[in-house]
């Protein structure tokens, strides 16, 4: 039978612990663990300790999940022993014969109640024994109902669940007095490992499941370095390119240089570029040589501005024809006739440079 096979391996390793003086504290099915070959092992020693029959120290009551918790542990004892891991014993062979928990309890009042209704309210000198407050004394006295509650278990298996869940904790007995109880050595007898439920039936399942696991990592190993080179050639092209301009190079020189970058380069102005104006040459859009006498007389500082001003004009459209001025006015002067039929002007200093008194005469008159 499997279940007398688990219940005897559990109760093997109970006896294992308690004789080298540890409590496991914490016996429950989620910290049961069975391997593939049907072996069980005690799991999860985080509220284990060492304890001593004598002399006996105090210990936590706040131990045990509250389902599978002593009632001494829920009425507060700090001076228990291996029966507290008895009775979560009995709790787990209920729960592998009905298929869940018997005593889910909410609170530990509500679990308290269900121990009462299930084994009998304690007696008078239960509570002097175990020294133990009375304040939890439940209201009605209950009935002892285990065999009316567990008459569909064998009847065998109902003997040991009595002497496990005993209220008093030294009718409980010891791992190795319940090896020896009649339940293991009736008929069904215990089964082989061989005959307990297989949950893994390759052998070769652990070594392909890492095998994925492996094959996984280094296929997201690859795409991780993949997204980081290429997010180095994304920086490394969105970086401007800065200019590498030598410390000896003169300040001026190098402002001059860009600004002659930034002009637009056509096929005409690249021919134009090659052959430079005299000095003595006349430009085609000189207002007259009244303008460019005007033009020799500037101050030295205002010749670039001039030199580059002519170069940009050179290359804009024809300005519209300038209308003629009213009979009012007769333009006697050349100078001024000239100024009318310009069709585009060189700059605004060379125009405020011009003769201002004869036009200051004529509009005057």
């Amino acid at each position: 039978m499997q279940v007398k096979c688990y219940m005897h391996q559990l109760l093997s390793g109970l006896q294992h612990c308690h004789e080298r003086g540890i409590l496991h504290r914490d016996i429950k099915g989620s910290n049961l663990l069975i391997d593939k070959n049907g072996i069980l092992k005690i799991g999860d020693f985080g509220l284990a300790n060492y304890y001593s029959p004598n002399p006996k120290r105090p210990l936590t009551s706040r131990v045990v999940t509250l389902w599978y918790r002593a009632p001494e542990l829920l009425l507060g004892s700090t001076d228990y022993g291996v029966g507290i891991d008895l009775w979560s014993v009995g709790c787990l062979l209920a729960e592998l014969f009905v298929g869940r928990p018997i005593m889910p309890g909410r609170t530990e009042v509500e679990q308290l109640h269900r121990i009462f209704k299930l084994c009998g309210t304690p007696s008078g000198e239960y509570w002097k024994k175990l020294r133990l407050s009375t304040t939890f004394r439940p209201p009605q006295s209950y009935k002892p109902s285990l065999f009316q509650a567990f008459r569909d278990f064998p009847e065998s298996s109902r003997g040991l669940l009595s002497t496990l869940l005993a209220l008093d904790p030294t009718y409980r007995g010891s791992a190795s007095s319940a090896l020896q109880n009649e339940f293991f050595h009736t008929s069904p007898l215990a089964c082989d490992l061989s005959g307990l439920p297989v949950i893994y039936q390759e052998e070769d399942e652990l070594p392909q499941a890492s095998e994925r696991r492996k094959h996984k990592n280094t296929r997201m190993k690859q795409r991780s370095q993949t997204h980081r080179e290429r997010r180095i050639k994304d920086i490394a092209i969105e970086k401007p390119k800065e200019d590498h301009v030598s410390p000896k190079e003169d300040p001026e020189k190098r402002v001059e240089s860009n600004i002659q970058s930034q002009e637009p380069r056509t096929s005409t102005s690249s021919t134009s570029s090659s052959t430079k104006p005299g000095p003595n040459e006349n430009l085609p859009f000189l207002l007259s040589p009244i303008a460019s006498s005007q033009q020799k007389r500037l101050p030295p500082g205002t010749q670039g501005h001039t030199n580059n001003a002519r170069k940009s004009f050179h290359k804009l459209p024809p300005l519209p024809p300038s209308k003629t001025q009213s009979n009012k006015y007769k333009m006697e002067d050349e100078d001024v006739r000239r100024l009318s039929q310009v069709n585009r002007s060189v700059s605004t200093r060379e125009f405020r440079e011009l003769n201002q008194r004869k036009y200051t005469q004529l509009s005057i008159h």
